[in-house]
């Protein structure tokens, strides 16, 4: 019980000292990247033509909230669950008519008897921060449907801007940690096969993958770029569409997952 109360304090203290480096406000290009994500998903959740008006959606982590105003647009009821007491507070300023945020570590997370299990839960740039994945994949396999399912967005290890940094000498490795990386409270850096194992091992299968927006270069220089109007709207699409075709080059990786059957 110690060892519990340690952690849950040691986690919050991490969450709270990254809340104030993991800055997502002004980045048109993070914006951009995470409105392809949801995007990415929301062909899953159609039903005869229509999305699931009755779905229920679980979002793990909510930063600086722009990914929750988009979920909040194609869920009946929309659960926010995040350890940053200052992300929270943030978040809790908005007026979402079915958006219920709550202050939680991933690992401690449970339903109380009235609530249902949901039908989507997204769990967007969260696994690259965790401790233990294979602990928050356990709670997320009890909280969702049967039929629910789980999707997954990292940061690509192997991202064409990574592999161009390493060659250029700026980065050590592929999969080391960058100021960057830390500064965004990264633990660990995925590549397609890192995050397979860890999905699979967590008690989930793929259904679905592939990558969000073949990345050329660094993320302070396309927000330069987006900035200067040197690469517009139309540019974005293109490498959007463009990184369907070679995922493993993309900024990041996707994954739609369901529970496996016992005994699969």
């Amino acid at each position: 019980m110690n060892t519990n109360r340690d952690f849950i304090r040691n986690e919050q203290d991490f969450l709270d000292s990254v809340s104030h480096t993991y800055r997502l406000n002004g980045s048109i290009y993070q914006q951009i990247k995470r409105e392809f994500a949801i995007r990415a998903f929301v062909p899953f959740m159609h039903s005869d033509g229509c999305i699931n008006e009755g779905g229920r959606i679980l979002q793990l982590g909510c930063a600086d909230g722009f990914e929750t105003s988009l979920l909040s647009k194609v869920a009946k009821e929309l659960d926010v669950i995040d350890g940053s007491e200052e992300f929270i507070k943030q978040c809790e300023k908005t007026d979402y008519q079915n958006v219920r945020f709550m202050r939680t570590l991933f690992e401690e997370y449970r339903l109380s008897g009235e609530d249902e299990k949901y039908d989507y839960i997204f769990a967007s740039y969260v696994l690259e921060h965790v401790l233990d994945v294979r602990t928050v994949l356990e709670m997320i396999g009890s909280v969702i449907k049967p039929a629910g399912l789980l999707f997954v967005v990292v940061p690509n290890a192997r991202a064409l801007s990574r592999q161009l940094a390493l060659h250029m000498k700026i980065i050590d490795g592929l999969r080391k940690l960058t100021e960057n990386d830390k500064d965004h409270g990264h633990r660990r850096v995925y590549d397609r096969v890192a995050l397979n194992n860890d999905i699979e091992n967590g008690g989930f299968e793929i259904i679905a993958q592939g990558g969000i927006i073949f990345k050329l270069l660094a993320d302070f220089q396309l927000d330069k770029l987006v900035d200067d109007g040197f690469l517009t709207r139309e540019h974005m699409e293109g490498l959007y569409r463009l990184g369907l075709e070679y995922p493993d080059m993309c900024d990041s990786l996707y994954a739609v997952c369901r529970r496996k059957k016992p005994n699969a």
